[in-house]
């Protein structure tokens, strides 16, 4: 299993940022995917969440302003925020759920106020 997270960056407050995640080495079109974020000195939480069938969940911090979709030909999956906040400043992991968990790398998202 492979994912590789990218597309973060410095954007200012109110701004937006569209986030992917490339993933290899497993059946990408079966499987719920995931995008959790981890501030400074923060636990890692989960941010929002895409089942085989497309259904979305959200946490309440992001729901309205985050969309979380994707694109099982490309085997990628997105994140498109937008009315960015400086709380939203982490570091973004995708994730996968199999036996374990695995995670992408990270990207890390600055917004400034």
């Amino acid at each position: 299993v492979q994912l590789q997270a990218y597309g973060g960056g410095l954007v200012q407050a109110g701004g937006s940022l569209r986030l992917s995640c490339a993933a290899s080495g497993f059946n990408f079109r079966l499987n719920t995917m995931n995008w959790y974020r981890q501030a400074p000195g923060q636990q890692r939480d989960l941010v929002a969440s895409i089942t085989s069938g497309h259904n979305t969940t959200y946490a309440d911090s992001v729901k309205g302003r985050f969309t979380i979709s994707r694109d099982n030909i490309k085997r990628t999956l997105f994140l498109q925020m937008s009315s960015l906040k400086p709380e939203d400043t982490a570091v973004y992991y995708c994730n996968l759920k199999l036996y374990r968990d695995f995670w992408g790398q990270g990207t890390l998202v600055t917004v400034s106020s």
